[in-house]
């Protein structure tokens, strides 16, 4: 596992992004920079809802094979409304491959992953949940 500075990183901590199911780190440093970097852009606070995702995280379970999160390459940031605009704008203009959206229910967030393509999986690509 990589060893990340997260002082380079002043508005994020390696706790919020560490699985959910077992405090397991493993977030990958550039997927944090392209964050970083929104973050700056857009200017207000991210609610990180899911980062890294260990292989036994029940939601990495439901799947035929590890998704972008057990790879450290994703995370999903809580926005609604105006914010959510704001950072769909700021990753498209980052060229981020993989964007996901979920703006119903409470449980809203935009999912933004570094996935490289593969079978089954292309890139860039948009989807809603």
């Amino acid at each position: 596992m990589e060893v990340i500075d997260w002082d380079k990183y002043p508005n994020f901590s390696a706790k919020e992004f560490a699985c959910q199911h077992c405090g397991k780190e493993g977030i990958n440093e550039d997927l944090i920079s392209v964050l970083q970097g929104i973050r700056h852009e857009v200017g207000f606070p991210f609610i990180i809802t899911s980062g890294f995702r260990c292989d036994e995280h029940p939601l990495e379970k439901k799947k035929s094979r590890p998704g972008a999160h057990a790879q450290g390459l994703a995370a999903d940031i809580g926005c609604l409304g105006k914010n959510a605009h704001k950072l769909l704008q700021s990753a498209l203009g980052r060229n981020m491959p993989g964007i996901g959206v979920n703006q119903k229910g409470d449980a809203r967030f935009i999912h933004l992953d570094i996935l490289e393509p593969q079978k089954g999986r292309p890139r860039p690509h948009v989807w809603s949940y």
